[in-house]
């Protein structure tokens, strides 16, 4: 077992999640510059830039076994849970998959945060 002992699992779950969270808050972020309706999604664009960065340094603090990881871990949920009522609000695919990897970060970060 790594310096996290019972919670290895928890914690690589968790990265993942962020580092998934990661990619679809960037794909999404590009995709809704191209929508048509871009002044409906400025605060989609905003809250996926935040969401981004915000799981980022969540997984690297995570990988790294920081002393702050339930912290972030409950910044990055709120982050998480923010971003995915607002792209789930809009119909393009992006956006619901950005929401479901919002939604599958948050419950990981949770479970860390607690």
């Amino acid at each position: 077992m790594g310096r996290w002992g019972m919670n290895d699992r928890l914690i690589r779950e968790c990265i993942e999640a962020c580092l998934a969270c990661v990619t679809a808050c960037e794909e999404c972020a590009s995709a809704c510059l191209s929508e048509p309706e871009i002044d409906m999604m400025r605060g989609c664009i905003r809250l996926d830039r935040d969401c981004a960065d915000v799981c980022a340094v969540t997984a690297r603090l995570l990988m790294r076994g920081s002393d702050l990881h339930a912290q972030v871990c409950a910044l990055c949920a709120g982050a998480c849970a923010a971003c995915a009522a607002e792209c789930g609000q809009h119909r393009h695919d992006h956006c619901q998959r950005c929401a479901e990897a919002c939604r599958r970060c948050e419950a990981a970060c949770r479970k860390l945060a607690a």
